[in-house]
């Protein structure tokens, strides 16, 4: 199992997606949502999105491996799409929120961990605000927990800077294909 984290913006999501196209021994584990869905984003591509409700059902049914609130929206990982891809005899990889990889880490304690760190946070704040065609409502809260999630970097096993995304992906692919031997 590969667990990649980094801010909202970093880079993290476009590295999972491009990298288990390029490689078949990965499989992208694909988070439960109750954020609204994005321009170009498809359900069950880039996430399950589900309400509220149903969010929360899934949680007192024992659902998640890992679940929690990040800005003003629920993330949850479910046991069942990890156990699919190990029955595939494949690598689980994902990208997740730094709070669901303590969880992770406690449940699956092999997991190898990647950081993706932003040039600064101001070319973070660039980045998001690009990709959301706009300043978001939330940008304050996410510039916050961006500060606060860096500060936890050099607890995983692999940080990658994301200043030139080829050059970072490039050293982000290297570090997969040396895990998977």
């Amino acid at each position: 199992m590969i667990i990649v984290a980094a801010p909202s913006g970093a880079g993290k999501s476009s590295f999972v997606e491009r990298l288990t196209k390029e490689n078949d021994r990965l499989v992208d584990i694909v988070t439960f949502t109750t954020r609204n869905i994005r321009k170009g984003e498809t359900n069950g591509l880039q996430y399950h999105f589900i309400n509220h409700d149903e969010f929360q059902k899934k949680i007192s049914d024992n659902f998640f491996v890992e679940w929690a609130k990040v800005h003003t929206n629920f993330y949850g990982t479910s046991y069942e799409s990890i156990e699919n891809a190990w029955k595939q005899g494949k690598t689980a990889i994902m990208d997740i929120d730094i709070q669901g990889v303590l969880t992770f880490k406690s449940k699956y304690p092999d997991a190898k961990t990647i950081f993706i760190v932003p040039p600064s946070i101001d070319e973070l704040r660039r980045r998001i605000e690009k990709r959301d065609g706009g300043v978001p409502a939330d940008i304050e809260v996410r510039m916050a927990n961006a500060e606060k999630e860096l500060r936890e970097a050099d607890k995983f096993d692999y940080q990658i800077v994301n200043d030139n995304f080829d050059h970072s992906f490039a050293q982000f692919k290297k570090i997969v294909e040396e895990l998977l031997g």
